[in-house]
């Protein structure tokens, strides 16, 4: 490249929606929508645990962050895709596309290490059930939080900070959104140390957490079948099954968009779509799949629900019984 441009005064342009004048209103509308939706069901569910003791548990206290994460995500790239659906306006600027890409780097880390969590506090649960209180305390679950959160701003933030640069030599962002891979591509000197750094993370952070999910279901797998108790068995595989389908969505996605970047081969439309799936989809679907499915939390909704309905009967009651009076 021969032309150098300051971050400090540069605006990007993001990939085109390619979309025709009739398509954006609607799309507006169903990004809208979408967000807001997000908003209730992951709100929902934070509430919903946090307001009701009986869910002060390690299995749920460890849910709580799943709904958080999913808000972060999607407001890492809704509000900023409407936005630009309805005007038509592509710009963003530099300290805005890295702010959106650090949020959505989280968020990806973030699924990971949460579900991770979430694995091992059911594999103790139900193949060490009498060590259970001891090892899940209040305090050993603080730890995990506190080391998950942790972990995730220390990688995440790591490999951000190798693609901050004060010069780039391009303005043109290859993706629906800001993410680090793009954001490497903008830069003039050598990024050898950002695409080791990047493998590095991919095959260390990604396949730990991978061996770890799939050796807790293993083993949960064997003690329900060795127990032979049918009910346990096929909750177990039930929840096993949903829990290491969505694991294993983030882990195709994740790794295809990032070597993706790595290949000109690959297709660039459908890197775009697989990068834009993660970012949308599981935070609308793991509000259903892990919180409304869930019998304890659903429970908690209906009688929230089932109190204001009753509630409000009575109020208006009393109403109707004072203006009989007057």
């Amino acid at each position: 490249m021969d032309f150098n441009f300051s971050i400090y005064t540069t605006s990007l342009t993001l990939e085109t929606l390619d979309m025709p004048p009739s398509d954006i209103f609607p799309a507006f509308l169903l990004g809208t929508f979408t967000y807001c939706a997000v908003l209730v069901f992951n709100l929902t569910i934070i509430l919903t645990i946090a307001f009701n003791r009986k869910l002060h548990k390690p299995m749920y206290i460890l849910l709580f962050n799943m709904p958080v994460n999913d808000i972060m995500g999607s407001t890492a790239i809704f509000p900023q895709l409407v936005s630009s659906i309805l005007s038509q306006n592509r710009l963003i600027s530099y300290s805005a596309c890295f702010f959106q890409a650090l949020l959505s780097h989280l968020y990806g880390a973030g699924s990971f290490l949460i579900l991770t969590a979430m694995a091992y506090d059911r594999y103790i649960a139900i193949c060490c059930p009498l060590k259970y209180n001891s090892l899940m305390t209040p305090n050993n679950l603080l730890k995990i939080i506190l080391t998950m959160w942790t972990i995730d701003f220390t990688v995440v933030g790591l490999l951000l900070a190798l693609s901050y640069r004060k010069e780039i030599c391009s303005t043109k962002i290859v993706d629906l959104f800001c993410n680090n891979p793009s954001l490497v591509k903008l830069i003039c000197d050598d990024t050898s140390l950002n695409n080791y750094y990047g493998l590095f993370t991919i095959a260390s952070f990604n396949g730990l957490l991978l061996l770890v999910v799939i050796f807790t279901y293993v083993q949960i797998l064997m003690t329900v079948v060795i127990k032979r108790h049918s009910d346990a068995k096929s909750k177990a595989i039930q929840t096993c099954g949903t829990h290491l389908i969505v694991f294993l969505f983030y882990e195709f996605c994740v790794a295809f968009v990032v070597l993706a970047h790595r290949f000109e081969t690959a297709s660039p439309n459908l890197r775009r779509a697989t990068g834009a799936s993660v970012m949308i989809f599981p935070p609308i679907v793991n509000p259903l799949v892990y919180g409304l499915k869930t019998k304890e939390i659903r429970q908690s909704i209906n009688l929230f629900f089932k109190r204001k309905i009753s509630s409000q009967k009575h109020n208006d009651k009393i109403r109707q019984v004072k203006k009989q009076l007057q």
